[in-house]
């Protein structure tokens, strides 16, 4: 058990939005799918809020503020309307700077810190389940890009 590992998956997880978000426009990232689903702004705008989550147990500074993950959360209403949505930009830039708290601090956790109990269960798992539901989404973002007619980034 250790954070280099955990950092590994999270940097994967950077790699995969970037490639999926390559060549969006802030139009793209608002296409909703058909019958449903979330736009690909909401569910980048959701990492982003999930990450504030894995920022507090590693004692960092979440990188959104309370106003800002709102329209992001689970159960929020889907993003219909640009006017609300924060732009890919921005997006892409604050989740950047999280990843390199994130790598930052996850590699030089020992495996006592990741023994620590959150929830019932260790900090490491508590990390790798927020990983994987990161990786979740990543790959919906890769779904979204050929839903709008572009190649698919992952090959």
């Amino acid at each position: 058990m250790n954070g280099k590992s955990l950092a590994k998956l999270y940097r994967f997880n950077m790699a995969v939005i970037d490639e999926n978000l390559a060549g969006f426009t802030d139009q793209d990232a608002m296409f909703q799918p058909e019958p449903l689903g979330n736009c690909a702004n909401w569910i980048l705008g959701h990492i982003i809020a999930n990450r504030n989550t894995i920022m507090k147990l590693v004692g960092e500074n979440p990188i959104w503020n309370g106003e800002e993950s709102h329209p992001y959360r689970r159960g929020s209403e889907p993003l219909t309307d640009d006017t609300s949505a924060i732009p890919l930009d921005r997006m892409l830039t604050d989740l950047r700077a999280s990843q390199e708290k994130l790598s930052s601090i996850l590699t030089k956790m020992s495996a006592k810190q990741l023994e620590a109990i959150v929830e019932d269960v260790t900090l490491y798992d508590y990390l790798g389940a927020l990983q994987f539901h990161e990786a979740y989404h990543a790959g919906q973002l890769g779904i979204l890009r050929r839903l709008i007619g572009k190649p698919g980034a992952i090959k």
